[in-house]
């Protein structure tokens, strides 16, 4: 082959859920748009909040279009990243240091940088919570090492004695995501303590810091008066990636950033390494527009409450449908499980309703299909006579 083989892997089999997506707009041009009832990608029906397009329009009356669309520093303007650091601390109660602060485009660079800041050779190992979003394999794999997936505990939850079992002297570093895609189980205060500990624990035994990092896309997602814990406060090698994809509705404009805690070992130095990752990955200066929206918009959110009364509606329909679901207390999706094991089954059962569903299997927890329910209310509504039909193929419902 003349080029590079597992990237062409990766450019030959896209990922199922872009898989699915491609499909649905293939379909939709076959039987129309309204018939096809497409749950696949995770892509935020709510509009931004008004403070965006204000925002944008106010920058891009700026008389100096030069600055406005100019480089910023390589890991981003100072004044953006002083301003998320303000904000983190009045609203989560921890001081992250702007000059430990690194723009990046979106979570995926985030998480790809902070992977090969921290992976130092092919005998690392990076453990992550099923299920888990596939990518992590990809970002950890192209960093030069393995990923490790921990079996839930009962209800999607972490299962704390799994995890402590899982680590070892190759251990070096912990991807855990709150609220958590796939299945929107959003970790308890209590849960993230224990994982804290064991952490430590471990740190302490192997000689070397264990680095966890913090997958946030989703933290602002959150429903039933529950909260995200700012990891930081419990565990002191922390790495905070964070996305404005969803909270402010801006997936396609990949702005993030990465957040070094200042109380991390030789956090400094960690730093440099993030600095320098970022530059041998060629993600250095995000995007300058953009940098400068959040600085104004990283206070906001749009309508989260949209996402709680879709999950209301279709949580409720399927479990009265006979399925049975993983409860979301975050993030937009809905794991469901499969009546026979097997998440094909069950994703080729709803293709055939022309409902798309992600089979489990890249998810690290078989026998499940991920709904992502942020679409309109409208779709929801008229998919559930498919839903239904679905449940009686299976036998749920007589």
């Amino acid at each position: 082959m003349i080029c590079n083989e597992k990237m062409y892997a990766l450019g030959a089999k896209r990922s199922v859920i872009r898989e699915l997506f491609e499909y649905g707009k293939k379909r939709k041009a076959e039987v129309g748009e309204d018939k096809v009832y497409d749950f696949s990608l995770g892509n935020p029906s709510v509009p931004p909040p008004k403070e965006v397009k204000e925002a944008l329009l106010r920058l891009l009356d700026t008389p100096n279009e030069t600055a406005l669309h100019g480089y910023t520093s390589a890991q981003g303007d100072k004044g953006v990243r002083e301003t998320i650091a303000k904000n983190y601390k009045e609203k989560y109660g921890f001081a992250f240091d702007p000059d430990l602060m690194y723009m990046t485009c979106g979570a995926a660079a985030s998480l790809a940088i902070s992977l090969n800041a921290v992976i130092k050779d092919e005998k690392d190992e990076v453990l992550t919570f099923a299920p888990f979003f596939p990518e992590y394999r990809v970002f950890t794999e192209k960093a030069g090492a393995k990923l490790v997936a921990v079996s839930p505990a009962e209800g999607l939850d972490i299962d704390v004695e799994a995890f402590a079992a899982a680590i070892n002297a190759h251990t070096r570093a912990v991807i855990l995501n709150s609220p958590n895609n796939p299945s929107g189980v959003v970790y308890s205060e209590e849960k993230i303590k224990a994982v804290a500990e064991v952490l430590k624990a471990a740190s302490a035994k192997y000689g070397a810091p264990i680095y966890l990092i913090s997958d946030e896309p989703y933290r602002e997602l959150i429903f039933d008066g529950k909260k995200a814990p700012s990891l930081p406060l419990y565990y002191k090698d922390v790495i905070v990636c964070y996305s404005y994809s969803k909270a402010l509705s801006l997936p396609g404009e990949r702005i993030g950033y990465i957040a070094v805690s200042p109380q991390a070992t030789d956090a400094e130095a960690l730093y440099l390494a993030v600095c320098g990752a970022g530059r041998a990955l060629g993600y250095v200066c995000a995007p300058s527009l953009f940098q400068l929206l959040v600085k104004e918009c990283d206070a906001y959110t749009g309508d989260i409450n949209a996402y709680k009364e879709n999950r209301d509606l279709l949580y409720g329909a399927l479990t009265e449908y006979g399925f049975t679901c993983a409860y979301p207390s975050g993030a937009f999706y809905l794991f469901v499980q499969s009546p026979t094991g097997d998440a094909s089954a069950l994703s080729e059962a709803a293709k055939e309703e022309d409902v798309l569903v992600v089979p489990s299997d890249s998810f690290g927890c078989a026998g499940y299909v991920r709904i992502a329910y942020c679409v309109s209310r409208d779709l929801i509504e008229r998919s559930l006579p498919a839903f239904r039909r679905i449940a009686e193929k299976f036998g749920l419902r007589k």
